[in-house]
């Protein structure tokens, strides 16, 4: 799997689990929901490090926590 695409799917697990939306999750992490969207739409193909603590912070966890999922080992450097 590729990064943008394990990046995608726990941002969906996080939001499922959390029971918010796309938007919901724009909202407490003070981004646009353009900007959350092009994450999971993959339009962003890179987020940026900052958007991804912007997020964690938004659902109150670390960003270890964020990456600590199996979703990201063996990932695809393409």
């Amino acid at each position: 799997m590729e990064l943008h695409g394990a990046i995608k799917i726990r941002i969906l697990d996080l939001c499922k689990k959390n029971h918010i939306t796309i938007n919901g999750l724009a909202m407490l992490s003070g981004m646009s929901q353009s900007t959350v969207n092009s994450l999971v739409d993959g339009t962003s193909q890179n987020p940026k490090l900052l958007t991804i603590l912007r997020l964690c912070l938004g659902l109150n966890i670390q960003i270890k926590d964020f990456f600590d999922s199996d979703l990201f080992i063996d990932l695809d450097d393409e």
